[in-house]
């Protein structure tokens, strides 16, 4: 099998995202589809033994669903991922090419909104296709067809925000005049323009530029609307407006005796464009964020060669190149700190708010900033291999799948059109039954279809989606799958792995004990002296213990082996030895009560006991065990204020899972639990109908990950439970859980406030613009009609921008 990202920018606005999946699928060998909203294109998952890429595309550009682009435009968008076997590596995007290239560019997937459907006809020029072709070759093969920056076409005809900016001001320049020359203006605000031959005329000419330039996008968007036999908010606006077009010119004509609605034409046209303006605006900002952190890769690096320093572009870095990053540079690769120390600012990649510190081997990302130390850095990814290039392409996966609120606001958009074109007929049929005049029974027709667009629906939830993906991203939180983030809010069970998620998957001394007239800091100090030298893993444990704690490791001579038992080294001339009980027992170690119930309680909780030695007494015991997490203890506390069980699986024995359950509260333990079974404890705890989040981050997590409810993965694991996950925890912090059920929850709100903004409004609205008030004097012109349905479209922008405020 083999996947590929192809183009269907076109058919997003007349078609829904099942009906695009459904054509394309029907295709022989392809075996699943999956259409990105926001990034315009479709992952399609084929059999390359029976179908070929080139058929499927062909196949997508007969149904329309391509925008009418040249071979040479589109074949970058899709060559980089006809290559992809079965599933991307999330965490290893696809390398770029070794050759020499323009400076690589991450590129931003933007929730780019097309349910206004300009159709994407690329009008530019070939210099312009030129250009889209030789950006394309730079980008994230992933994202390249996924970035909505679209500077070479677009599917709203006016291409971009600004384009279509230009068009509502050319429109807005020539509308001016026809309202200030119309007659029913005239006659409302009491004054008279003034006259000229050929006067008469104006209104008509400029209304009827502004209809074919500026409504021109609308009309072409009804016509594929109606030729996919999909009727949307393209045709509703390009009714209105026609049947205000053709009306006016019958009776500028003198074929009927009443009133033209050329100010209304010009006004709605107008105003529609400017809605669809403000609209663009939206969506592209909706990641910001993420595009600014795209900016903060440097254009250049200071490569350090046998010759000396040489300055060079980012694109000429390879793997294993050592880098000189001075204070408050950024990052430009990933890489491992050679030489140096220095306080690191991640706060763009993780989320962390204090700067990290790094010193030789910690592992550095591209695009953080450097704190005051200088750093020497071998580089191990650059360009598309970086962990940036990763998140960028984790926020498109999460745009692919489809929300059930998704589901549920293209099925009310598809049902609005119907009600809103039945409603404009039962108007201007009652109109005319009860004797209004033809014209006032045309103009409450076309208010009724210009009021009841249903743009706010196709903009409610994309933009909530975009915003929230760029949230979580921030905050070290990267959704791969928008119906896991759905579901979060409904979890009442959290299952965490063990070690590596609650605790560190490296020992420490979690408790220790020393004789009395012993200072516990010199303690340890001599201890971490005595165990620098070895290489095992619990002595390694004690060393790190005294790092950790600041405590200088002193120099041992004398280091030995004693067989079995233990080691022994001489510390500032004192001679001490350091073992379990076999080490007590062959030197026939007195031990004091006290270090004897801290050696029976470590015994108890499955740790082992380490003693310190000197001259036959024992000085100090120390517990050394796999360290619990600090993050965890709070994680734990915020899930339990969420109402929400907390349950831990882990290979380890039962006294100690236990040992860490009941320090951390933990309320259900499944211990010495097999890789194998880790996914029917899982399922059992689903049988008790309980909706389950499993959180790990080894290649045994992996089945559990995919059986639970939600899987979430700790972006530091092995590769296979970061696929398995339905969200990744860049960070290796069990607090973040918490906050995924957070934005989940203020996700699902703002999506049912926009459903209801969206939608609600037309209760009153279709009504009003029928003219249920007329008899009280109170009518919409379509030129207000248009202002409020635009407005209800602002006002879910604004709503979803709200989403941006909250603190997780």
């Amino acid at each position: 099998m083999k996947t590929s990202v192809i183009k269907v920018d076109d058919m997003l606005s007349v078609w829904s995202l099942d009906e695009v999946e459904s054509r394309i699928g029907e295709v022989p060998g392809v075996e699943s589809v999956t259409v990105n909203f926001a990034a315009e294109n479709a992952t399609v998952r084929y059999d390359e033994t029976r179908v070929a890429v080139s058929d499927i595309k062909s196949t997508v550009h007969e149904l329309g669903l391509q925008s009418n682009r040249t071979d040479k435009d589109a074949a970058p968008e899709v060559a980089a991922a006809e290559d992809h076997e079965d599933q991307v590596d999330v965490s290893e995007p696809a390398a770029a090419p070794d050759s020499a290239t323009p400076k690589p560019k991450v590129e931003i997937p933007t929730a780019q909104h097309d349910a206004h459907a300009g159709h994407g006809k690329h009008d530019g020029t070939a210099a312009d296709a030129s250009k889209s072709s030789s950006d394309s070759q730079t980008n994230t093969p992933e994202h390249t067809s996924d970035h909505a920056g679209h500077a070479s076409h677009d599917k709203h005809q006016g291409h971009t925000p600004e384009k279509f900016r230009d068009r509502f001001w050319l429109s807005l320049a020539v509308t001016v005049p026809v309202v200030i020359w119309s007659a029913p203006i005239q006659d409302l605000l009491g004054y008279r323009a003034p006259a000229f031959p050929g006067s008469d005329w104006m209104a008509p000419v400029l209304s009827t530029v502004v209809f074919l330039y500026g409504g021109l996008v609308f009309l072409k968007g009804a016509w594929q609307e109606l030729r996919d036999r999909l009727p949307g908010m393209m045709t509703l606006i390009s009714l209105a407006i026609t049947v205000a077009f053709v009306f006016s010119w019958v009776v500028q004509l003198g074929l009927i005796d009443s009133m033209p609605l050329w100010w209304e034409l010009a006004s709605l046209v107008t105003i529609m464009l400017l809605g669809h303006w403000i609209e663009m605006r939206s969506i592209n900002q909706a990641q910001g964020a993420l595009k600014e952190l795209a900016k903060l890769l440097p254009d250049t690096a200071t490569r350090i060669t046998d010759t000396g320093e040489e300055t060079v572009d980012i694109s000429a870095l390879r793997n294993g190149d050592l880098l000189l990053v001075r204070p408050g540079e950024s990052i430009p690769a990933d890489g491992v700190v050679r030489k140096g120390a220095s306080d690191i600012d991640e706060a763009m990649i993780t989320g962390e708010s204090r700067p990290v510190k790094k010193g030789e081997g910690d592992e550095v990302i591209a695009a953080t900033i450097n704190g005051e130390g200088s750093l020497r850095v071998e580089v191990t990814g650059t360009g598309d291999k970086t962990k940036l290039s990763g998140i960028m392409r984790l926020v498109a996966d999460a745009q692919t799948s489809k929300s059930r609120s998704q589901h549920l606001a293209d099925r009310a958009a598809r049902l609005l059109t119907v009600v809103a074109i039945g409603a404009a007929v039962v108007t201007f049929a009652a109109w005319q039954l009860l004797g209004a005049e033809l014209d006032f029974a045309v103009v409450r027709m076309v208010t009724v279809l210009v009021i009841a667009c249903p743009h706010a629906l196709g903009l409610a939830v994309p933009l909530v989606v975009a915003i929230s993906t760029t949230l979580g991203a921030r905050n070290g939180l990267l959704v791969r799958d928008r119906r896991g983030l759905e579901e979060a809010r409904n979890l009442d069970t959290v299952v965490f792995d063990k070690t590596g998620t609650l605790t560190l998957g490296e020992f420490r001394i979690v408790a220790s004990s020393v004789a009395d007239g012993l200072d516990e800091d010199e303690a340890l100090r001599i201890a971490s002296g005595i165990e620098a030298e070895s290489q095992h893993p619990i002595a390694r444990g004690i060393v790190k213990t005294a790092e950790d704690k600041g405590i200088a490791v002193p120099s041992a001579d004398g280091f030995r082996a004693i067989t079995g038992k233990g080691v022994a080294a001489t510390i500032d001339g004192v001679e001490y030895h350091m073992g379990g009980p076999a080490l007590l027992k062959s030197e026939n170690v007195d031990v004091p009560p006290a270090l004897q119930a801290a050696s029976q309680a470590a015994a108890d909780n499955g740790q082992a006991a380490i003693y310190l030695v000197q001259a036959g007494n024992a000085l100090a015991v120390y517990a050394v065990a796999d360290a619990i997490r600090e993050e965890s203890r709070e994680a734990i506390a915020a899930l339990h204020e969420r109402g929400i069980e907390v349950a831990m699986l882990t290979g380890d024995a039962q006294a100690v899972a236990d040992a860490v359950a009941k320090e951390l509260g933990i309320d259900t333990v499944f211990a010495e639990v097999l890789p194998d079974d880790k996914a029917s404890k899982v399922r059992e705890l689903q049988a008790q109908g309980k909706k389950v989040a499993m959180i790990g981050d080894g290649v045994n997590d992996a089945p559990a990950l995919a059986t639970a409810d939600i899987g979430i993965a700790i972006g530091a694991g092995a590769d296979v439970a970061v696929e398995a996950g339905h969200i990744v925890l860049v960070r290796s912090d069990p607090r973040d859980i918490p906050r995924i059920i957070t934005l989940s929850r203020v996700t699902y709100r703002k999506m049912k406030q926009n459903l209801w903004l969206a939608a609600g409004y037309n209760i009153f609205a279709i009504p009003l613009a029928a003219g249920v008030l007329a008899p009280w004097g109170i009518l919409l012109t379509p030129a207000v009609g248009a202002i409020l349905m635009s407005a209800s479209t602002v006002v879910v922008a604004i709503n979803a921008q709200l989403l941006k405020r909250v603190k997780l």
